[in-house]
């Protein structure tokens, strides 16, 4: 048997050999799913003895890392705006970058609020919201946590997507508050809506061969291409979304690295305004926001 410290060290050693970006957080989280414990606790017991099926399982799943599949199709989760949510090679692993498009929304949903007169305590009581391209479920489960009074309707055109939303909605009590709707874009609800999100696939296949391995050959493809150029859904969305909001209804998009010249001026017509653009923290322009006239 060895310890937890020299496993460690011998699975962040393969992984940095076979050049995996972030091989030290990998190789923690691995471990961590393997022993069934957080990171406190390795730290904390670095000697430790790891049992042998523990050390072969560790190793095994080291070794897949290194041939390029993403750490968390193999531990099966990512965390998503403080929640830990189910992931697949179904579904798109969700990033960092996407919680703007619930930033954006609340704080969107607030300023609406204050202009109305009404108080500042957005329960959404009364809200109805579309997710779009929902994949995990991480936009709309996300809002029905801080938006406890509304009815989120999240749609995708992957029904195995779909079943991996709706074991989310499960694992964090809101199955009966959000509906999972198989089908294209808007096509299959014929409600008017609050607000809608959305995080399309924005990646042009032209791209394919600059992206990391993890996701060009593990991730599923009809969630990262959104055409040749990626902006290619944008309009056919935004014109479903022109239909679908109420007046005063938001729309708030995640965009690609590059897509914001395509998608601008699509919201540049009379039925838009106070239309936005949000930055990440790496400075790209991510999340367009527009309100319905």
């Amino acid at each position: 048997m060895t310890d937890v410290r020299a496993t460690l060290k011998q699975g962040l050693a393969q992984l940095r050999e076979a050049h995996v970006p972030s091989f030290t957080l990998a190789a923690e989280l691995l471990l961590l799913h393997v022993l069934g414990r957080d990171r406190t606790w390795i730290y904390a017991h670095p000697e430790e003895e790891v049992s042998a099926a523990d050390d072969e399982r560790f190793f095994a799943l080291i070794a897949r890392r290194a041939a390029g599949q993403p750490t968390q199709h193999l531990t099966g989760k990512q965390e998503f705006w403080g929640l830990e949510f189910e992931v697949s090679p179904d579904v798109l692993i969700p990033r960092p970058e996407t919680e703007h498009v619930i930033e954006v929304a609340l704080d969107r949903l607030a300023v609406r609020e204050l202009r109305a007169g009404r108080k500042q305590t957005l329960t959404g009581k009364g809200l109805q919201i579309a997710d779009v391209g929902t994949g995990s479920g991480c936009i709309a489960i996300a809002l029905a946590k801080e938006l406890p009074g509304s009815t989120i309707f999240a749609t995708d055109i992957s029904s195995a997507a779909l079943a991996v939303g709706r074991r989310n909605a499960m694992r964090h009590n809101v199955a009966n508050q959000v509906q999972f709707l198989e089908g294209n874009l808007l096509d299959i609800v014929a409600t008017q809506f609050d607000l809608i999100a959305s995080n399309p696939p924005y990646v042009g296949r032209r791209e394919a061969e600059t992206l990391m391995r993890e996701v060009r050959d593990h991730e599923p493809q009809i969630a990262l291409y959104g055409g040749e150029e990626g902006y290619e859904f944008y309009a056919d969305l935004i014109a479903q979304a022109a239909a679908h909001l109420k007046p005063g209804g938001l729309l708030i998009l995640e965009l690609g690295h590059n897509s914001l010249p395509a998608v601008q001026p699509l919201l540049d017509v009379p039925m838009w305004t106070n239309v936005g653009v949000t930055n990440d923290l790496a400075g790209i322009p991510r999340v367009i926001a527009a309100e319905r006239s």
